[in-house]
């Protein structure tokens, strides 16, 4: 399993817009993409603006894929509330409770 991890700095009073595109545009991309397995987002800060998403794959394989098909329509959604470029980082999974449940199932 691998992991996309990127940080996002909003613009101030933005984080209702980003909700928002990010359910309603954002997760409809990445759920096309192969091997994307699951996503999470949370804030960082109490005024919302630093805001860190997490992506796991399957593979770093599809991970590089989505960086290079789906991830720019990703950031021309997220446009108008980015304040500069996420910065995104990519890690092997070692632990994970998804990566358990899922081997789970596929036994």
């Amino acid at each position: 399993m691998f992991a996309r991890n990127v940080a996002i700095h909003l613009k101030p009073n933005t984080l209702g817009e980003f909700t928002r595109i990010f359910d309603n545009e954002v997760l409809p991309i990445l759920r096309k993409q192969t091997g994307f397995q699951d996503e999470i987002t949370f804030s960082t800060t109490p005024t919302g603006v630093d805001v860190i998403a997490i992506s796991l794959w399957d593979t770093k394989e599809h991970a590089e894929a989505y960086n290079t098909t789906g991830y720019p329509e990703v950031l021309k959604s997220l446009n108008k509330v980015l304040d500069g470029a996420p910065r995104v980082r990519v890690s092997d999974v070692i632990s994970s409770t998804l990566h358990k449940i899922a081997a789970g199932v596929a036994a």
